[in-house]
């Protein structure tokens, strides 16, 4: 069960618990004698309120949100164009059983300078190795290359972010022209 599932399960769980208890509440009040037990049920009514207050935000949040956009990605089948050379040390892993060399294909990860993030794609010929902690020369393609490119100088150091961990770094050796 995913974390956003798990959430959902438990505020529907606390939605019905909430709406039970003002249903109580009312059926106490209804049937109760003027005094305490009468303005206990008034107050256990009361807790309606909130759950009303969340259910008209998340109707409003829901109205004023666009869609959500599909995330950009390099088209399937599309032809590699390198934009950058660059030299890149893959960090090395802490477990020496996660020391492997890096399967040759098509790699997709961030290239972060200081906290912009671009997306790139480089490639590991078949018949070719590439080491974890040894510097190795290669060609990157941006997803936007009018907007990497800007940044992405020769000599500018960056990081390679790949999901949510830092996995390697590198410098810029020299802008490519366009094919």
């Amino acid at each position: 069960m995913t974390t956003s599932t798990t959430i959902q399960s438990r505020r529907k769980i606390i939605v019905i618990v909430l709406l039970c208890l003002a249903a109580a509440g009312a059926v106490v009040r209804q049937f109760a004698e003027p005094g305490t037990l009468r303005n206990i049920g008034t107050l256990m009514m009361l807790l309606w309120l909130p759950v009303i207050g969340n259910i008209i935000s998340w109707l409003v949040a829901r109205i004023r949100r666009p869609p959500a956009l599909g995330a950009a990605s390099f088209e399937a089948g599309a032809p590699f164009q390198p934009h950058a050379l660059v030299e890149l040390t893959l960090r090395t892993p802490m477990l020496p059983s996660e020391d492997t060399p890096i399967l040759a294909g098509e790699h997709r990860c961030a290239l972060v300078l200081d906290n912009e993030g671009f997306s790139a794609r480089w490639f590991v010929a078949p018949g070719e190795t590439f080491r974890r902690g040894v510097a190795q020369t290669l060609e990157v393609e941006f997803l936007a290359p009018a907007l990497a490119l800007a940044r992405f100088q020769p000599g500018a150091a960056f990081r390679m972010l790949v999901g949510e961990s830092f996995v390697g770094d590198g410098r810029v050796l020299r802008v490519l022209a366009p094919a």
